[in-house]
């Protein structure tokens, strides 16, 4: 079992190393989860894995509708437009822009909970716009993938619901415990990714593709098409919020797809034209997107089948005697591996945060601190759903958008633990 746990870690070691130095990213994380199955002795789970990959329709529909809408603002140039319109006010931000979208997505995840929907509807949006400012696109799409644990904020979240039933508490009550706490996270993310943009200078100077932003004078901008990107992410948010009503059961997807119907309203564009373009992003998404996320699941696939997880978690559980530290640290550490803060986070709070008296700790401030440190760990994980959409739409590799996040997760995790926990 000792050789076991070593050898799959050395793999571990060595799949970071892979994706550090840029090694195709599929391949990399298909063979590890290969290797590890075959270190675990049941190699048909790899197949296991990747079948079940291909199976993950909710994440497929939202990934496959944005990168279709995206497709289909460009052949509309309704982007074009709406960058065009806000690069003025966008420039005169500066540096200030990057802090400012990292919490504009935290608190839109407050409505779109989930991280890869708010991943993929918000940074539509605001990628290429923070890459027309000039922001190098890593830090762009670190910057949307930086916010998405903002859900945590919304007494109806699931995680926040477990942390009710273990501590048989009130939905409003565990989020007032941990609001602070969990504002200080977001402004230490966002004002860290700012001061790592500022020591890499990639803060400014980044050129969007020749022919995105016209000289001045020579596009003139339609507001009723700059409009229509920002359509979909309206709807989400007004039917979340239950502002407007009839917007609550659309889907992300289904936004996307009414966005795709107001372009051709408003732009008159040949429909047949449109149609393909969105399926060709569609097959974009599915190839790129996907194929990244499906490998990334085959590598978590076999860090279960040597049983490297649920090693960590039973340490944690079995030594209650550094419960404080395991409870933030564990779930953390869990999040980068997997690329989900969920696992872990549900396993402890089961398993331990119902004894957390017995250690000395408030349960509320224990269920908080595993199931924001796990959001904490997903949110730097080159292997997580949403961080993999953000790095595609700025066009780079998952890998250079978790680095440039680390610092700040890390520092927010520490804080997090030592103003719930320790002070």
């Amino acid at each position: 079992m000792l050789v076991m746990t070593i050898a799959s870690v050395i793999v571990v070691i060595a799949t970071i190393y892979c994706l550090v130095k840029r090694y195709e990213t599929r391949l990399v994380l298909f063979c590890s989860g290969l290797i590890l199955t075959l270190i675990g002795g049941a190699p048909m789970d790899t197949m296991k894995a990747f079948s079940h990959a291909m199976l993950e329709t909710k994440l497929f529909e939202a990934i496959i509708a944005v990168m279709g809408f995206a497709m289909v603002m460009k052949a509309t140039e309704c982007d074009k437009h709406l960058i065009n319109l806000l690069i003025k006010p966008l420039r005169r931000a500066g540096t200030l822009l990057i802090p400012c979208s990292v919490l504009v997505t935290f608190f839109i995840n407050i409505s779109i909970t989930s991280s890869a929907g708010c991943s993929a509807a918000v940074g539509s949006i605001l990628i290429p716009l923070m890459m027309a400012a000039g922001i190098h696109p890593a830090i762009a799409g670190a910057c949307i993938y930086a916010g998405t644990y903002g859900a945590m904020f919304n007494p109806g979240y699931p995680q926040v619901a477990l942390i009710v039933s273990v501590t048989n508490s009130d939905p409003v009550q565990v989020v007032a415990n941990h609001f602070y706490p969990l504002l200080l996270c977001g402004i230490i993310g966002a004002v860290s990714l700012w001061i790592i943009a500022k020591i890499r200078h990639e803060d400014r100077g980044y050129q969007m593709p020749e022919g995105t932003i016209a000289p001045e004078g020579e596009f003139k901008v339609k507001i009723s098409h700059a409009i229509v990107p920002l359509i979909p992410i309206v709807i989400l948010v007004l039917g979340s919020m239950q502002i407007v009503p009839i917007f609550k059961p659309l889907a992300i997807s289904h936004a996307m797809i009414i966005g795709c119907f107001c372009a051709f309203l408003v732009t008159r564009k040949n429909p047949q034209e449109l149609s393909k373009e969105f399926w060709k992003g569609a097959g974009n998404a599915f190839g790129h997107v996907f194929g990244i996320i499906i490998c990334a699941l085959v590598f978590v696939g076999g860090l279960s089948t040597v049983g490297l997880i649920q090693q960590l978690i039973q340490v944690m559980i079995d030594v209650p005697a550094i419960a404080k530290i395991s409870s933030g640290v564990g779930p953390f550490l869990l999040g980068i591996m997997s690329g989900s803060g969920d696992a872990a986070s549900v396993a402890f709070n089961k398993a331990v945060t119902i004894h957390a008296e017995d250690f000395g700790i408030h349960p509320e401030s224990m269920g908080s601190v595993v199931a924001i440190a796990g959001a904490l760990g997903r949110t730097m994980s080159p292997v997580a759903g949403g961080m993999i959409i953000c790095a595609t739409l700025a066009g780079v590799s998952p890998m250079e958008t978790a680095k440039r996040n680390a610092p700040g997760m890390i520092l927010a995790m520490l804080s997090l633990m030592f103003f719930m926990l320790f002070l």
